[in-house]
């Protein structure tokens, strides 16, 4: 068996390498990359958007928008393989991949004055393509709120403990966001914040025994119901009120847990007890039904490769960048810090005996017919103190696998349920809000699209125009929500973030094509770009021909498949665009130092 420690060192001193030489190659070389020109954060400098600001700051903002819950879950998931395709894909596409991406997309989005992504393509590609990468835009954020919604309802059914500490995160970050408004000292408020949060976890088995637990004891329809409603009811208020308060309090979480993740491997290196490789590499696993190939690779997305990044790198970070070469710790250096944090939820999942992990994971009927006996589960269940078995979604795996780390520790052995429910709080506040920012982002989306059908639609700020846009936005993906399992539902949200990933090293591929010095400079997006476009649409037509217009699979829906043939049509519709382009550029010869000065921000 291997162990943890081995895990983490090994991954470290690879990030590093490739940080150190790959980072400045593809910055310097590739990009082009020079401190004498302007940033857009100097250009358009308004004191409200485009602000300059320290690239080590910007960089924490950075990596707490792109590292939500995503690497902490697709690899969870993908543990039925076993830990090494989860390792292998998690490095390779991380450096290969996954930091060309992040940063040839804010590259890409500074060279034209911090633009979102389909502005860019729009004005790299054509109308056409700028179109489709809008509306794949709106597609993957509707499925990225589904599936990941549908991890924190897992985690909270019957879970009256978790469920009122995660309610009690909503007055606590309006109350500071309250307190911050009126002029209050922002220090105090975090203090207070942070310590009120820390007390809703220690007070939660007290409200779990008493009358008040039933109240927050919730089955997973009536969550399914209730985080829609919550979604729409949220995105209604003003920024400062809720999301702002609560995503900076939640910040310090992340920090703190994925520390103590770090120290907790580190101190207790414990043994991998699940196999290099197990039996479900060929498909027909309990958690995830296809082969390990493509499914690693649509599992796997933040942490390794993720499209979800193109509307962080094309959002607000672009209109951050204080210098040129700041680009490389921000978008390089942290999708290489998330990949480690992805490996340490992979270590988290695949140090729980195997038939332990299976039986979190996937439904009682299902793992009886898997021949496996629990090992510790009946001991963590026990000390819990609330049923582990069936529930699937990897938020639970996670907490428990991270809860089995820090209770090895000898002064930590009787806070296995206080461990637990925090990691729930912890997950569930930071999938909340990207559920909030998510709904906003829909809204503003469709708001567009269908602002060129009536231009009234376009006025972000026209009231009634924000309330149909988010009720829509909100019974899309509350639809989705409610219509799968964690099967289906993750694997439309894998093939529809990586198609959106697909897009983004289409346009990149498109720019240093324009801008560089050598054209073979090309295949550093070209690479990746060949090997997730056609992973993706595999993955897509597979789900499609064996789950989603199956009737026997439980996964059947044939809404799914009309949404994944119609990303798979976007993405071969923006590809098409752009190798006419390329073919365009290649024979006139448009690259090189003129379309560099062309392109540059300082005009």
């Amino acid at each position: 068996m291997a162990n943890a420690l081995t895990m983490v060192i090994g991954t470290a001193c690879i990030l590093a390498i490739c940080y150190r030489f790959y980072g400045i190659f593809f910055v310097r070389k590739v990009l082009g990359v020079s401190d004498t020109e302007v940033t857009p954060s100097h250009t358009l400098a308004d004191g409200r958007n485009y602000v300059p600001t320290k690239k080590w700051v910007n960089a924490g903002q950075h990596f707490a928008a792109i590292a939500a819950a995503g690497p902490l879950v697709g690899p969870v998931l993908a543990a039925q393989y076993g830990y090494l395709p989860g390792l292998i894909w998690l490095l390779v596409g991380c450096v290969i991949g996954g930091a060309v991406h992040d940063t040839v997309v804010l590259f890409a989005s500074m060279k034209h004055k911090g633009s979102s992504l389909s502005e860019v393509a729009k004005a790299e590609l054509g109308p056409v393509a700028g179109w489709c990468t809008g509306l794949a835009m709106l597609f993957i954020i509707t499925i990225t709120m589904a599936g990941l919604s549908m991890v924190v309802v897992h985690a909270l059914e019957r879970n009256p403990w978790g469920t009122f500490a995660v309610f009690m995160t909503i007055p606590i970050a309006m109350a500071v966001g309250l307190y911050e408004k009126m002029g209050g000292n922002a220090k105090i408020g975090t203090y207070v914040g942070l310590f009120a949060i820390l007390a809703s976890v220690f007070a939660g088995p007290y409200v779990q025994e008493s009358a008040l637990g039933q109240w927050f004891t919730f089955q997973y329809s009536s969550l399914g119901i209730m985080l829609p409603i919550y979604a729409f009811l949220a995105s209604a208020l003003p920024v400062w009120l809720l999301l702002t308060p609560r995503g900076y309090l939640s910040s310090f979480l992340k920090i703190g847990v994925f520390a103590a993740l770090v120290v907790g491997v580190v101190i207790i290196n414990p043994e991998i007890k699940m196999p290099a490789l197990t039996d479900f590499i060929h498909g027909g696993g309990p958690v995830l039904a296809g082969p390990v190939w493509p499914f690693i690779s649509i599992t796997i997305a933040c942490g390794a490769i993720s499209g979800f990044h193109a509307f962080i790198g094309s959002g607000t970070t672009p209109k951050l960048v204080d210098k040129w070469s700041d680009i490389r710790p921000v978008a390089f250096g942290m999708m290489l810090v998330e990949c480690l944090v992805a490996v340490l939820a992979l270590i988290a999942a695949t140090a729980l005996p195997m038939a332990d992990y299976f039986a979190i994971n996937a439904s009682p009927e299902v793992f009886a017919t898997l021949g496996m006996t629990v090992q510790d589960l009946p001991r963590l269940e026990q000390a819990i103190g609330m049923d582990l078995a069936g529930r699937t979604g990897g938020a639970v795996t996670l907490a428990v696998g991270m809860t089995e780390i820090f209770t090895s520790i000898p002064w930590f052995k009787t806070l296995a349920a206080y461990f637990f429910q925090f990691v729930i709080m912890f997950e569930a506040v930071f999938i909340l809000t990207a559920i909030d920012s998510g709904t906003r982002v829909a809204r503003y989306l469709i708001q567009d699209i269908l602002g060129d059908l009536w231009a009234p639609m376009k006025q972000i700020n026209w009231l009634p125009g924000s309330i149909f846009a988010s009720i829509v936005a909100c019974l899309l993906w509350g639809y989705l929500l409610n219509s799968g399992d964690i099967n289906s539902v993750w694997a439309l949200f894998g093939v529809s973030n990586q198609m959106m990933a697909s897009l983004g090293l289409t346009i990149g591929a498109t720019i240093i094509l324009r801008i560089s010095a050598k054209r073979i400079y090309m295949l550093t997006c070209l690479i990746p770009l060949a090997y997730l476009f056609v992973t993706v649409n595999y993955a897509g037509y597979w789900m499609i021909a064996n789950v989603y217009l199956n009737e026997a699979a439980k996964g059947y829906n044939p809404v799914n498949a009309i949404l994944s043939i119609i990303m798979m049509v976007l993405g071969v519709i923006v590809l098409v665009a752009a190798m006419f382009k390329w073919k365009d550029m290649l024979r006139t010869g448009r690259n090189g130092e003129a379309e560099r000065l062309a392109l540059s921000p300082a005009e």
